[in-house]
């Protein structure tokens, strides 16, 4: 875990001297938005958010960070228990194809770290793990710098951990 958030440092370090730049030709961009994750036994949802750095027209590295915002609630035998979304992190290698100046499409694989609770009465369990990441999506910039960002990044968690969808609308901002 502490390997994720070096790494994020170390790309945000990396993406600084980029941010004077903006337009098509912009070294770095950020986004935030609300991520829904599908999970094999819970759905939850998240604030997201983004930090990248293009290393040219056809590849970035990016790091993504999220913070819980909606739990999944269960009942088994009567008794109520919940799953919350605590915290996830991941980095990723981003391979693009812009379309046009406004419309880009990309493919994206990386490694992160979902941080899940299950409350129940008399037990709480942590759940999650570490899983490898990959997913499609694609930005559309409204007026070059300012745009909207879908995806849908596929979570194989790893120790048959299962799998999880997360859907993800953000704004987006190239620096």
């Amino acid at each position: 875990m502490r390997n994720i958030f070096l790494a994020a440092a170390a790309i945000s370090a990396i993406a600084a001297p980029a941010f004077a730049q903006s337009g098509p030709d912009a070294r770095g961009y950020g986004s935030l938005g609300y991520t829904h994750l599908e999970g094999d036994s819970a759905t939850t949802g998240a604030v997201t958010g983004r930090l990248g750095v293009n290393l040219n027209r056809y590849l970035a590295l990016e790091t993504e960070a999220s913070v819980g915002v909606k739990d999944d609630d269960f009942t088994v035998a009567g008794i109520d228990g919940s799953i919350k979304h605590e915290w996830d992190a991941a980095g990723y290698v981003v391979g693009k194809y812009p379309v046009s100046d406004k419309l880009e499409l990309f493919a994206r694989g990386g490694y992160g770290h979902t941080e899940l609770k299950q409350e129940f009465p008399g037990a709480n369990t942590d759940v999650g793990g570490d899983s490898w990441n990959y997913g499609v999506g694609a930005n559309y910039y409204v007026d070059g710098v300012n745009g909207v960002r879908a995806d849908w990044t596929r979570r194989d968690f790893r120790d048959n951990g299962g799998e999880a969808d997360a859907y993800s609308v953000s704004y987006i901002r190239r620096f």
